[in-house]
């Protein structure tokens, strides 16, 4: 075949000339796909690289990015291009519209003000109620707590007078001669049984 290629002359020549080298055997043998594996390589399984999840996520996130960035870039790009030549093209009309849209523009702006100074007034309404409303919750909470102290001192107090009261009828060193004579001159009997009611149904007698 590069016989026949070589002897053409002009611009035949020249193609036969540049397509020879390709045409030449390669210097080392390539095996074809049908060509069976190395012994060496016959049972190798080809394991990919591992990969960081750590890296793997920030990557990822980069490229999300960046197609975030690139889109609106050519979002933007793209609306300036069609806005230029629709300005070009209908150029009376394009300032009608522009001012048309810087007008719309405006009123939005001002009706989105005069809706943040609305919900802004709502929104401290609502705090001043909300804070007086804590204030009285903290007002009647201490005095509910002062009330249920004052019940707490009134009930000690009321077991304090009591147990001074009972302290009269207590046997003290100084009393018991006369305690002990006062129950011998009164003697009291318990052995006795009541009834349902609760009355004495039967006594018996003192020795």
């Amino acid at each position: 075949m590069l016989r026949g290629l070589v002897p053409f002359s002009g611009r035949g020549g020249l193609l036969g000339r540049s397509l020879a080298p390709l045409l030449a055997a390669p210097s080392r043998g390539r095996k074809t796909r049908h060509d069976p594996p190395a012994k060496s390589k016959a049972g190798r399984v080809k394991v990919p690289p591992p990969v960081d999840p750590a890296e793997l996520l920030v990557v990822l996130g980069r490229y999300e990015r960046y197609r975030r960035v690139m889109t609106a870039l050519r979002g933007e790009f793209k609306e300036e291009v069609l806005r230029k030549h629709y300005a070009e093209k209908y150029g009376e009309v394009w300032k009608k519209r522009e001012e048309a849209a810087n007008k719309e523009h405006q009123e939005l702006m001002a009706w989105n003000d005069a809706e943040n100074r609305r919900l802004r007034e709502r929104r401290e309404e609502r705090l001043r109620k909300e804070e007086a409303a804590d204030q009285e919750r903290r007002r009647q909470g201490a005095q509910n707590r002062a009330t249920y102290m004052e019940e707490i001192l009134k009930e000690k107090e009321k077991e304090v007078l009591q147990l001074q009261e009972e302290a009269k009828n207590f046997i003290t060193p100084e009393n018991i001669d006369e305690r002990i004579e006062e129950c011998l001159d009164n003697p009291r009997n318990y052995n006795f049984a009541i009834d349902k009611e609760g009355r004495i149904a039967k006594r018996s007698l003192l020795p």
